[in-house]
Formats: C-alpha cells, sequence, structure tokens
C-alpha cells in the first residue's frame, strides 16, 4: 500500500454534514411535537431510539474487541469503521441517563412508590419480591457502571489503535489484546443485564431467561448491517480502496449468521413460554399478539425471511446492491423488533407509528451519522502499523 493510501482520512465536508444536521433537526422538531400530543408515546420513542442506536455502537466496539482477541487478519483493514461507531456510545449513553431521569414515570412502571406501600390499593407484591433488583438507587448505579464501562474501553481501544499508528511496533497491539479480553468478559455480562434493565423491565412482572442472547442477537446484526453499509458509502466516495469483495462476503456472513441466531432465540423463547402456558410468561405475547398482531408478524417475515432469502447465495453476498437492500431491511427491522419490545408496555394498546416515531429515528440516524463522520475524520481509515495489515490487505476467500 501507498503512504497516500495509508494516511488517508475521511473528509468531513458541507455535503456529507448537511443530511445529518437535517435529520436531527427532523428528530428534534418529532420530540417537541410529541411531548405536547402524547408524552409517554413521545418518552418510548426517545427509548426505542436512544437504546437502538446504542446498541448499534456497541456492536462496533465489540466487534473491535472480540477480532482483536481472535487475531483475525480479515478484519484490519475495516476495523476503523466499527471504531468510529463506538464513539456514538459517549452520546448514547447520556440520552439513556437523561430518559431514565426525566422519563422514568411515563417508562418504567416499578418507579412508582405506590405499587410498595401495604396501603395503597395499588400494592404489588410481584413489585415488592423483585424490589432487591428493581429499585432506582441500585438501576442508576448500574446505569452508570454501563456507561463507564463501555464508553471508557470504547476510547481506551481507540486510543491503543492510534497509539499503533503513531509509534508502531507490538506493544500497542499487546496492550489492545488485553483491554479486548477484559471487555469482552465484561460484555458478556452487561449486555445482558443492561438489556433486563433498559428493556426487561418495562413488563416487570414478566421474566425470560433467553432475554439477554435474544437482545444480543438483534444488536450484533444491526451494527453488522451498519457497518456494511458505511463501509459501502466509503468506498463509492473514493475511499477505502484496499476493501474488496472477499471483506464485504465475510460481513455479510455476519449479517446472515446472525439473523438466524436470532431467529433461532425468537423461536426458542416464544416456544418455551407457548408450551408451559404460565400465566406469569405468557402474558408478555398476548398483549402483542392481541394489540400487535400485524407488526409481530411482520417482526419475523422482515428479520428473518427477508435476510435469509436476500443473503442466501455466495454471489449475493458480494453485490453492493444487495448488500445495501439487506443492509436497509435489517436495520428497519430490528427496530421494529425494538418497538415491539418497548411499546406494548408503555404506550399499550393506542399505539400507533407516525410522525413522532418515524421522525425520532431519522433525528436518531442522523446523530449517529454524524459522530460516526467525525470520528472517521479524526485519523487515517488504514491502521498502517498493524501487524496484521498485510493479511487484511491480501485477503481472499
Amino acid at each position: 500500500m501507498t503512504n497516500a493510501m495509508t494516511d488517508q482520512k475521511f473528509e468531513l465536508n458541507q455535503n456529507n454534514k448537511v443530511l445529518p444536521l437535517v435529520m436531527i433537526a427532523i428528530g428534534v422538531v418529532a420530540i417537541a411535537i410529541g411531548m405536547i400530543a402524547d408524552p409517554t408515546r413521545a418518552w418510548a420513542s426517545l427509548l426505542i431510539n436512544n437504546f437502538y442506536f446504542n446498541a448499534i455502537a456497541l456492536a462496533g466496539t465489540f466487534f473491535v474487541a472480540v477480532n482483536t482477541i481472535a487475531q483475525t487478519g480479515w478484519s484490519v483493514g475495516l476495523v476503523r469503521v466499527p471504531e468510529a461507531m463506538g464513539g456514538f456510545l459517549k452520546y448514547s449513553m447520556i440520552g439513556m441517563i437523561l430518559i431514565f431521569i426525566f422519563g422514568h414515570h411515563d417508562l418504567y412502571f416499578w418507579t412508582h412508590p405506590e405499587y410498595y406501600d401495604k396501603a395503597s390499593p395499588e400494592y404489588d407484591p410481584i413489585l415488592v419480591g423483585k424490589s432487591g433488583f428493581l429499585n432506582v438507587p441500585f438501576y442508576t448505579v448500574r446505569l452508570i457502571a454501563y456507561a463507564l464501562i463501555w464508553v471508557g474501553f470504547t476510547w481506551m481501544l481507540r486510543k491503543r489503535s492510534l497509539e499503533e499508528d503513531a509509534v508502531g511496533g507490538i506493544e500497542p497491539y499487546r496492550k489492545k489484546m488485553g483491554l479486548s479480553a477484559v471487555f469482552v468478559v465484561l460484555f458478556a455480562v452487561t449486555s445482558s443485564t443492561s438489556a433486563w434493565d433498559f428493556l426487561m423491565s418495562i413488563d416487570s412482572h414478566w421474566f425470560s431467561t433467553l432475554f439477554g442472547w435474544y437482545t444480543f442477537a438483534g444488536l450484533f446484526v444491526s451494527g453488522m448491517a451498519m457497518m456494511a453499509m458505511l463501509i459501502l458509502y466509503l468506498k463509492g466516495r473514493g475511499y477505502m480502496g484496499h476493501i474488496n469483495e472477499n471483506h464485504m462476503h465475510d460481513v455479510t456472513k455476519f449479517m446472515f449468521a446472525f439473523s438466524v441466531f436470532w431467529t433461532y432465540l425468537w423461536f426458542s423463547q416464544f416456544m418455551l413460554i407457548w408450551y408451559a402456558n404460565l400465566p406469569e410468561e405468557v402474558v408478555y405475547y398476548q398483549i402483542r399478539w392481541n394489540y400487535f398482531k400485524s407488526l409481530w408478524v411482520a417482526n419475523l417475515l422482515i428479520n428473518f425471511c427477508a435476510p435469509f432469502l436476500v443473503l442466501m447465495t455466495r454471489d449475493a453476498k458480494r453485490k453492493v446492491q444487495v448488500i445495501w437492500l439487506a443492509g436497509t431491511i435489517i436495520i428497519c427491522g430490528h427496530w421494529l423488533d425494538v418497538y415491539l419490545m418497548v411499546t406494548p408496555g408503555t404506550v399499550g394498546k393506542g399505539w400507533s407509528v407516525g410522525f413522532t416515531e418515524v421522525g425520532t429515528f431519522i433525528g436518531y440516524l442522523g446523530l449517529f451519522l454524524f459522530s460516526t463522520f467525525r470520528e472517521l475524520s479524526s485519523a487515517p481509515l488504514v491502521p498502517k502499523n498493524h501487524p496484521m495489515l498485510p493479511e487484511s490487505v491480501h485477503h481472499h476467500i
């Protein structure tokens, strides 16, 4: 590779700043109108989109860490994209904290004090039994811990990666290996507990031992879809010429595999609860079947059937137009999946998908893209001193 290629940076100019800023403005208007018309629905929309793009950013950091400890050479050439995706976590975790502080009354009914007062007609013995875990002080501690772990390790991994560019040698790589190993262990715990906190506690009478895995599968496949489309966007503008169809094939294999894995977990969770027919478990699916049936069925069709059929063949995983199509389906489909996790327990049967939901999604997408573009422009797109870069450049399958 020439010095011009290894030192190439993404140029953050007027052309790629205007659209994200316009999208952010649309999101602000949608949230403002939503807060006036229906605050509960607006808070639910904020939680859906903040969680979703937080999950996509977190998938970027996880991809960096897991490929570092696995010593996969093929991913080195594109690693600056998931690194940049992870940069959004510092904004989204501030968003999660603010949403809980100001919106918990509309989103999490377990925070209402009357459910714990024996003299109140609203007294709820089930919530009292879970109060050792579901209480505001402990929840706040966990929320801050997630922010410190996710944002902190994202920052440290990025710092070591840039240090590798500056000084070379094997020492920065070894430090990154150690950080990645610790992060993956912490991620294994926090990805599940945060899913319980942010999403499962909305339906706080309900529980599922598969929920953490189920949420992780949706998190990771959405992150891979976003990463694939960002790489194609950069290549379409003359960047990352060292990335070829073999690299894209590997990324889209993740998209295909985790679409199937998500479906396996979706079916496993549903089948076990349906078969056992326990009142404390089936209530979760009853409300979704009774009031969200069309979206509930569409969720399975969009997130399994569509990517499975589109990405089934080897050639499909290498075609730019097909990857764009599959990525768009996955991003929209798993947004719907998060919508179905949040809305039934917050908005309830009076739900609708309108300007509040779509506009907030557009706003968060614009904020995510603006953050990612800024991160991409702050460092060369090629980690030029990475010990496995030659293997990535000559990757062929």
